[in-house]
This record gives C-alpha cells, structure tokens and sequence, in this order.
C-alpha cells in the first residue's frame, strides 16, 4: 500500500474578502496520515500557551515544485526551493508556518515539534534566518536520512535521499530514478525496514536480492510490483500510524 495523502483543514496566511484568515488553499491541503496528526497535535500545544498555527505552505505536486525551483532560480523567490525529487513538501510531509503568530520562541517551539516527530530544516532556532519556518514531520524515511548520514547510501545527500524516499512512498515520479521508480521504491522500504543495500539508486542487485531473501519475499526481477506490495506491506505493519488518520 501507498502512503496515503488525506486532506486537512487549517488556517493559513491567506486571507477571504473579509480580510479574515482563510483555511490553506486545497492544492496545498493535503499530507500523510501522521503529519496530520502532528500538525494539530502542535496546533493544540501552542493553543495552551497562546499561540496559533498558521501556515503557508504544506503539499507541492512535481508541478508546483518545479515552479518554486524556477521561481528561486530566476531570483523571484530568495528561500532556496530544490528540483522536484528533493523536497518533504513533494510527500505532504513538510509545512511552512507564520512565525509571527506562534507566540512562543522558536526554540521553545521545536521543543513541541519535537514530541510530535517534527524537525526544523535550519540547525539554530534563530527566527531570522531563511527557511526558519519550515519544519518536516519525516516518519520513517528519517531512518533513510540516517542511512545515508552513517554514509551507507553515497548517491544523495542524507536530505535529499529521505526526501525522494517519502515522494516514492506516495507514489510520485522522482526524476533520478528514470524508469526505475519501482524498483527504487523497493530499495528505500527495504532501508526504512533495516536493511543495508547500498544506494536508492533503483538499479535492483544481489544486495537487495538478499535483504528481501531475509523479509522473505520471493526476488524476481519478472514480478517488481509483486516486490513492491510485498515490501510496501511490511513497511505499513511496522508504521501503521504514516497509514492510517488518528
């Protein structure tokens, strides 16, 4: 199974005739099943202390990921904005936030982040700084993040691979991998599941052969998507809750 995209319904920067703030925009009002309970687990925290959470941005199709890279690249957009492949936003797992309206330090509010499994993308809760608003609710693909940082995996760096883990995991088209996108959708649940095969690189070899040997599932090159639901099940057995809506 496919991680799901599930639709959520929050308040965001953008404003109705009223001048009122308005729920975030449909197109970007979509994320998996455990970031959506982390958003509004965060939203109740900062609720308690007189906070709001706002946001700005959360889903990205290729299409306006590729538009945000063209946007920063031609200068009309200062925040760095990588290709389609290599954002969190492209797996409903990445959300922008109004900082002005937390009502708390930052370094307070990674602290509630944090119980709720999300991470900023800057290394210091210094609100001035570009991209101090974004924050990434990664699941399991952090286990590929930290694959790739012990130098397990050598084609990506750490982010950029866990990125295109969580796009293949919603079953979007990441641009490295060609026409191998099933077979490279194998290999990140083959590391999110513990097992060491070298890159995500969608190349299928004795490494992955033997990892799924040790899953128990049958290696035929004949049957990919056969591998595929089979490796796909096993990730949702060990995280139920990237599955299913709280």
């Amino acid at each position: 199974m496919k991680t799901p995209l599930i639709p959520i319904d929050i308040l965001s920067i953008y404003k109705n005739k009223a001048g009122n703030a308005s729920p975030l925009p449909s197109r970007m009002a979509q994320c998996t099943p455990d970031t959506h309970a982390a958003i509004f687990n965060i939203a109740k925290d900062l609720a308690k202390k007189g906070g709001k959470l706002i946001l700005s941005d959360l889903f990205r199709s290729y299409e306006m990921q590729a538009q945000s890279h063209q946007d920063y690249v031609s200068g009309k957009k200062k925040a760095f904005s990588p290709a389609p492949g290599g954002s969190f936003h492209e797996a409903g797992r990445a959300f922008d936030l109004d900082l002005s309206e937390i009502k708390v330090s930052l370094a307070d509010f990674w602290k509630i982040a944090a119980k709720h499994g999300v991470l900023p993308i800057v290394s210091e809760p210094k609100a001035n700084q570009s991209e101090a608003w974004h924050f990434d609710c990664r699941g399991s693909h952090q286990l590929v993040y930290q694959y790739y940082a012990d130098g397990k995996g050598t084609n990506f760096k750490p982010y950029t691979a866990a990125s295109a883990s969580g796009i293949l995991s919603i079953g979007v088209h990441v641009d490295a991998f060609g026409a191998n996108q099933k077979q490279a959708a194998i290999q990140s649940c083959l590391i999110r599941l513990g097992k060491v095969i070298g890159n995500i690189d969608g190349q299928i070899g004795k490494n992955t052969g033997k990892a799924l040997d040790e899953l128990g599932v049958k290696f035929d090159l004949k049957n990919v998507d056969g591998m595929l639901t089979a490796v796909e099940n096993l990730v949702q057995q060990k995280f139920p809750g990237e599955f299913v809506a709280a």
